[in-house]
């Protein structure tokens, strides 16, 4: 009886451990992104961010939160399949900004083994061309 109930609880402990091991990974291509120069009339300028679910369980974005409202993400809302793409894409808008350097972030809240990912974009944005008066 003793060895049965023993090889009953190794056995749960066994199916446990398994069924944990199964889990999203979230690999980004980059977590940086340097738009460079800019002008201040074309204010809008965008990029993506590509990554790949390298676990081995579906992988779910729950959320991507801007540090700024200037800054909107946008990502893939359907499960990613293990070893499948996604992407999320950023569009950083300085109109009514100051121009010079800046560096904003966008946090990345997801299912997989690292819950918090931290993405950044970066860039300088140059003052309106002056514009001459024909008299």
């Amino acid at each position: 009886m003793k060895k049965s109930l023993f090889l009953l609880v190794l056995l749960f402990i066994g199916v446990t451990y398994a069924s944990a091991q199964k889990q999203a990974e979230i690999t980004f291509d980059k977590t940086i992104h340097n738009f460079g120069t800019f002008s201040e009339d074309h204010p809008k300028v965008k990029c993506s961010f590509t990554f790949t679910n390298t676990g081995n369980a579906p992988l779910v974005i729950n959320q991507a939160v801007a540090s700024c409202g200037c800054t909107i993400p946008d990502y893939t809302k359907e499960p990613i399949m293990p070893g499948k793409k996604g992407a999320i894409e950023v569009t950083y808008n300085g109109a009514g900004k100051y121009p010079g350097e800046f560096k904003k972030s966008i946090t990345v809240r997801s299912n997989a083994k690292e819950e918090l990912t931290r993405l950044y974009i970066t860039g300088q944005m140059t003052p309106k061309t002056a514009k001459t008066a024909n008299n």
